[in-house]
């Protein structure tokens, strides 16, 4: 705790009065790797979005160089080439669904959330369609920051709007008027 804190050492500030340092407000939720600097595009913003770019495109490319060593393991395994071919399909089946609904995450939160968590096995295998959509994502913003900038303006306006309605004592008003305040 540093020296200027206002709350003594031990002490935590009461349930209706803020933290020292505390902003007050609805507060940004952090994107993964971005934390919170989508809100202002500081903090290297535009080294993140590339680092995540690179980053993304480089892990599609080692997942894809698994996938061959494993494809050549079962042609090593000799077990046919109809299960060459499923696994092929399966792949890609699987990769083409995961970008959709990865691509689809970024716009909008789901509508359902047991039928994304159902879909987590399958977004697993196609992991490559994933990472290519996390890529392509971050040429236009920081994946998922259009939703959460949109979420997060009409938070700050929600809030903005309270505060703009709660100003003043109604009470104090009464009596300023002339009233006289009632007594119990």
């Amino acid at each position: 705790m540093s020296e200027n804190s206002e709350t003594p050492e031990g002490a935590t500030a009461g349930p209706s009065e803020p933290a020292a340092g505390t902003p007050q407000g609805p507060q940004p939720e952090p994107l993964r790797f971005f934390g919170t600097t989508w809100v202002a595009h500081d903090g290297h913003y535009g080294l993140r979005r590339a680092g995540a770019a690179v980053g993304s495109l480089l892990a599609a490319a080692a997942a894809c160089l698994v996938l061959r060593f494993a494809y050549q393991g079962l042609e090593i395994a000799d077990v046919g080439g109809f299960v060459g071919v499923l696994v092929v399909a399966m792949f890609a089946i699987c990769s083409a669904v995961a970008f959709r609904k990865t691509w689809e995450g970024f716009g909008r939160r789901p509508a359902d959330p047991a039928r994304e968590e159902n879909l987590r096995g399958l977004k697993a295998i196609g992991f490559v369609g994933s990472l290519l959509a996390y890529f392509l994502r971050t040429f236009t913003e920081a994946p998922g920051e259009k939703l959460r900038r949109t979420e997060y303006e009409e938070a700050v306006a929600r809030y903005a709007k309270r505060r703009a309605t709660r100003t003043g004592n109604p009470a104090a008003r009464k009596t300023a008027k002339g009233r006289k305040p009632r007594r119990k």
